[in-house]
C-alpha cells in the first residue's frame, strides 16, 4: 500500500512519482501515526482495537481485471484498517486483520462501522446458505424471470414467519447441538420445532376439494410451447488461421481412414 505523494520540493527535476511512502502489513517501521484510533468493548471478542490511515491505494499493474485497460492506470485510494481483539472463540491466538475500505474517511464512527459490517458477512452468508439449502431458494427451475422474483418474494415471506413464529417454538435440537435460551431460537431451530406449533395456527384457506388430476399432454403429441433456447456463445475467439488448420486436419484425418 502506498500513501498521496508528498509535495514536489523546489527545483526538483524529472518526471513526478505517481506513488508516495510504502506501508508494508508486515513491518510496524513503515507505519506512521494513524489518523484514527477507536477502541470498542465487545461481548464475544473482547477489547477490539482498530488503527486506520486513509488515502492508501495499492499499486495496480497491467494484468488481471486490469490487462486491458487503456490508458494510465487508475489510483484508487481508500482507507486501511488494522483490527486487533483480545480474543478469539476457542482460545486461539488472535492475529490482526488488515482490511481495506473503499471510502476514504478515517473518522471513528466510519471505522467502527467497517469493521462491524466486515464481522456481520458470516451472518449475510449463513443466511443465504439458509434459504438456499433449507427453503429451497434455487431449487425450482423457473423459465420465467417474473416467476423467479415471486419465488424469492415467497422465500423471503416464510423466513420472515420463522422469525416471528420464534416464541411459539419449542428447542428442538439435534443430540450434539447445544440448547438455546428462550428467545433466541434459530430460524433453523423454529423450522426444525414448526410442526408443532401448526396445528395451533389459524388456518385462513378453506378446506381442499377432492379432486382428479387433468390428462396432461396425450403420449406422442409434440409439445407446443418449447422452451426458450439461448445461445451460449464462445468463450475463445479461434482466427481463420487456427480454423484452416482444423480443417486440414480433419481433411487428413478423412483421408487416413479411406
Amino acid at each position: 500500500m502506498h500513501f498521496p505523494v508528498p509535495p514536489r520540493e523546489p527545483g526538483a527535476t524529472g518526471p513526478p512519482p505517481r506513488h508516495g511512502p510504502r506501508l508494508e502489513l508486515g513491518d510496524p517501521a513503515t507505519w506512521p501515526d494513524p489518523a484514527a484510533v477507536t477502541r470498542t468493548e465487545t461481548s464475544r471478542y473482547g477489547t477490539a482495537e482498530a488503527r486506520a490511515w486513509g488515502r492508501l491505494h495499492q499499486r495496480l499493474w497491467r494484468r488481471g481485471p486490469w490487462e486491458g485497460h487503456d490508458g494510465e492506470l487508475p489510483l484508487v485510494e481508500g482507507t486501511l484498517i488494522r483490527l486487533q481483539v483480545e480474543r478469539l472463540p476457542g482460545c486461539r491466538d488472535a492475529e490482526p486483520v488488515w482490511l481495506w475500505s473503499s471510502r476514504a474517511g478515517t473518522g471513528e464512527e466510519d471505522v467502527n462501522r467497517a469493521w462491524q459490517a466486515f464481522l456481520r458477512r458470516f451472518d449475510l452468508e449463513h443466511t443465504f446458505r439458509f434459504l438456499k439449502q433449507q427453503l429451497g431458494w434455487t431449487r425450482p427451475k423457473l423459465r420465467d424471470p417474473a416467476a423467479a422474483d415471486r419465488c424469492t418474494w415467497l422465500v423471503i415471506a416464510a423466513y420472515a414467519q420463522l422469525r416471528l413464529a420464534r416464541p411459539l417454538a419449542a428447542d428442538v435440537r439435534l443430540p450434539w447441538q447445544r440448547p438455546c435460551p428462550p428467545g433466541r431460537l434459530t430460524p433453523s431451530r423454529v423450522r426444525a420445532g414448526f410442526r408443532r406449533i401448526r396445528q395451533d395456527l389459524p388456518v385462513p384457506a378453506s378446506a381442499p376439494k377432492p379432486s382428479r388430476p387433468g390428462p396432461g399432454r396425450p403420449a406422442g403429441s409434440k409439445n407446443q410451447r418449447p422452451a426458450t433456447r439461448h445461445d451460449v456463445g464462445k468463450t475463445v475467439k479461434r482466427t481463420d488461421a487456427k480454423l484452416k488448420k482444423q480443417q486440414v486436419s480433419s481433411l487428413n484425418n478423412k483421408l487416413r481412414a479411406c
